[in-house]
C-alpha cells in the first residue's frame, strides 16, 4: 500500500540530544536507546470515516518522535498499518449500503491527503491488513502448532495464559481489563473460551462478511495479531517505540505484544509503549461513535491553514487529554502569523540559544508547550522595533528549526 508524499526536512547545525519518552509499561519517562536506525511502529486507522483531530494529534506526536530522532543523527524505520478489514468498517459499509472495499479505499486516500497537508512524515512501510493476510495466517498456524492458540468452532483464539507477563504493558488490573475488553471490541462473554480475556486471532467465515480461503479455513484475521505480524516482519522484536492513542493501551497493544512474544519466545515486543492523549469536544472524547468529530479535511476545505491546525494541536502536551475549542485554533492562527512575520525580517535577535532550548524541550518527552512559548518570546523580540543585537542568519535558522523539529512551514 502506498503512503503519502514526504517533505524535505532541513538540516540544523550540530545535533540534538537523546530523546526520552514516557513508557506506559514502566510508568516513567525513560531515554530511548535506538541504534543507528530507530525503529517505530504506530497503529494506523480503521478507514470507515474521515481523519478527525484526535487522529491528527496522535500522528503529530509520533511525527515529532521521528523528527527528534533524525535531529539526533538516527535514521528512522517507521511502520504503520491500515486496518482495512474489521467490524467497524463492515458495519459502516452495511449502514451506508456501499462496498466495504470502496469505503476503505476512499477514507484511506483522504487520510493520506490530510497527513500530507499537515506535513506528517510518511511511514517507510504502510501496510494494509488485507495485503498482510498471508503472513498473518502463517503466524497463526505456527501458534496453533506451538500450542499458543486454540480453535473454538471455526475461530482461533489466543489464550492469555500463554503470555506469563500479560498485563505488563497497560498495568491494568483484571477487572479493568475485562471492562475495557468488552468496550473496545473484545468478546469476554463468548461461550467456550478458556478465559474471558482470550482474543480472537482468526474469525471464521460469517454470512455476508468478507473472507479469505486459507490453510486455517475461510475467514479473516483478528485485529491484534495484524499489528503483531506486520511489526515483527518489518522491525523485528525489541523495536524502539510502539505508539498509538491512549485508548489502544488495552486491549490492542497488550494483546499485540502478547501475540508477538508468544510467537517468538522473546520479550519485550517493544522497548517503549508510548500513548497520546485524547482530544475532546464539549467534555467528551472525540470519536466516530459519539459523532462529535472535527474533521481535518473539513477545516482544510474551509480555508484553514494546515500549519495552524498543526500548531493548535502542538499547543498541549501529547500525553494530556485536552479540549478542542474555536479559541485554540484562533490562537494558533495568530501565533503562526507572528512567527511568519518574524522570520520574514532581514535580521533578528540571535537564535542559537533558542535552537538549544527547543531541542532540549522536545527531547524531554516532547514538551511542545514550552518550546512554543520559547519561540513566541524570540518572535516578540524580533518584532520589537527597539534597537538591539541582530543576526542576519537568525530568521533563516528559526524557520529551519521550526520546520525540522515542529514540522511547521513558516516560509
Amino acid at each position: 500500500m502506498d503512503g503519502w508524499p514526504t517533505t524535505d526536512v532541513p538540516e540544523l547545525p550540530g545535533s540534538g540530544p537523546r530523546l526520552s519518552l514516557y513508557d506506559t509499561a514502566q510508568q516513567a519517562v525513560r531515554p530511548t536507546e535506538p541504534g543507528d536506525t530507530a525503529r517505530m511502529y504506530v497503529c494506523g486507522i480503521t478507514p470507515y470515516d474521515a481523519t478527525h483531530l484526535g487522529h491528527a494529534a496522535t500522528y503529530l506526536a509520533f511525527d515529532l518522535v521521528q523528527r527528534v530522532w533524525r535531529d539526533a543523527g538516527h535514521r528512522v524505520h517507521y511502520v504503520q498499518n491500515v486496518t482495512d478489514v474489521d467490524d467497524p468498517l463492515l458495519e459502516r459499509a452495511a449502514h451506508t449500503g456501499e462496498s466495504w472495499v470502496g469505503l476503505a479505499e476512499r477514507e484511506t486516500q483522504l487520510f493520506r491527503e490530510d497527513m500530507a497537508a499537515l506535513r506528517v512524515l510518511p511511514p517507510d512501510d504502510y501496510v494494509g491488513a488485507v495485503e498482510a493476510i498471508p503472513e498473518i495466517t502463517e503466524a497463526i498456524a505456527a501458534m496453533l502448532e506451538a500450542g499458543t492458540a486454540y480453535r473454538l468452532d471455526e475461530d482461533v483464539y489466543f489464550p492469555v495464559d500463554a503470555a506469563p507477563g500479560f498485563g505488563h504493558e497497560s498495568n491494568y488490573d483484571r477487572d479493568t481489563m475485562l471492562a475495557l475488553f468488552a468496550e473496545r471490541g473484545g468478546d469476554p462473554q463468548r461461550a467456550g473460551k478458556r478465559d474471558p480475556l482470550d482474543s480472537v486471532l482468526w474469525r471464521g467465515r460469517r454470512p455476508s462478511e468478507p473472507y479469505w480461503d486459507t490453510p486455517l479455513g475461510p475467514g479473516r484475521p483478528g485485529w491484534h495479531i495484524e499489528c503483531s505480524v506486520i511489526a515483527l516482519n518489518r522491525l523485528g522484536m525489541r523495536f524502539d517505540v510502539q505508539g498509538g492513542g491512549s485508548d489502544l493501551a488495552f486491549p490492542h497493544h497488550e494483546h499485540s505484544a502478547a501475540h508477538a512474544e508468544a510467537l517468538t519466545g522473546d520479550e519485550p515486543f517493544a522497548q517503549h509503549y508510548v500513548h497520546a492523549g485524547m482530544i475532546g469536544l464539549d467534555g467528551e472524547k472525540m470519536s466516530k461513535s459519539r459523532g462529535n468529530l472535527v474533521l481535518v479535511s473539513k477545516l482544510r476545505a474551509a480555508g484553514v491553514d494546515p500549519m495552524a491546525i498543526r500548531l493548535a494541536l502542538l499547543d498541549g502536551h501529547y500525553r494530556d487529554d485536552r479540549e478542542w475549542t474555536g479559541g485554540r485554533l484562533r490562537a494558533a492562527e495568530a501565533r503562526l502569523e507572528r512567527w511568519r512575520a518574524a522570520v520574514a525580517l532581514p535580521a533578528a535577535p540571535p537564535a542559537d540559544e533558542l535552537l538549544t532550548l527547543v531541542r532540549d524541550r522536545l527531547a524531554d518527552d516532547l514538551d511542545t508547550p514550552t518550546a512554543l512559548v520559547a519561540i513566541d518570546s524570540w518572535a516578540a523580540s524580533a518584532l520589537d522595533t527597539a534597537d538591539g543585537v541582530t543576526d542576519d542568519a537568525a530568521p533563516g535558522l528559526v524557520a529551519d528549526l521550526v520546520d525540522a523539529l515542529l514540522g511547521v512551514d513558516l516560509r
